[in-house]
């Protein structure tokens, strides 16, 4: 066989190690009901759960806990799903910007369900509407 066969074999073999190591990974997008049954069926597979922050008549932002002089590595909301199911949610890595987080349009957390009733989020991804409206001059 000559080397430029052998190093092609090399060159494949790496990269489906890579997909296949990258695709466990993946998680996917679900409601918190399809999360909590995940976890009680045992899958332990990371989610990702995109929803609202829940809100007042006022439209204002409620059931936010987060004190940075208590514990700063600690945030607890309350979501929204998209089937208007809502959970607390419990993240230990919270977002730098509290402010852009209140003022978030949806937030995707990706985490797992615990056993408590919670959902414990590692990540929390925020789409602000700031960024996407267009400026007036």
């Amino acid at each position: 066989m000559k080397i430029s066969s052998i190093i092609g074999l090399i060159v494949i073999a790496v990269g489906i190690a890579v997909v296949v190591t990258t695709s466990g990974d993946a998680s996917e997008y679900v409601s918190f009901q399809e999360a909590y049954t995940k976890a009680a069926n045992g899958d332990d597979a990371k989610v990702h759960v995109i929803g609202e922050l829940l809100k007042n008549d006022n439209n204002e932002v409620i059931g936010i806990e987060y004190n940075p002089s208590i514990d700063a590595n600690y945030l607890g909301f309350t979501l929204v799903d998209e089937n208007h199911e809502a959970h607390k949610v419990v993240c230990f890595n919270p977002p730098a910007s509290m402010k852009d987080f209140e003022k978030s349009e949806k937030v995707v957390v990706i985490g797992r369900a615990s056993k408590d009733g919670n959902f414990v989020a590692s990540k929390i991804l925020m789409k602000c509407p700031s960024k996407y409206e267009e400026k007036q001059l």
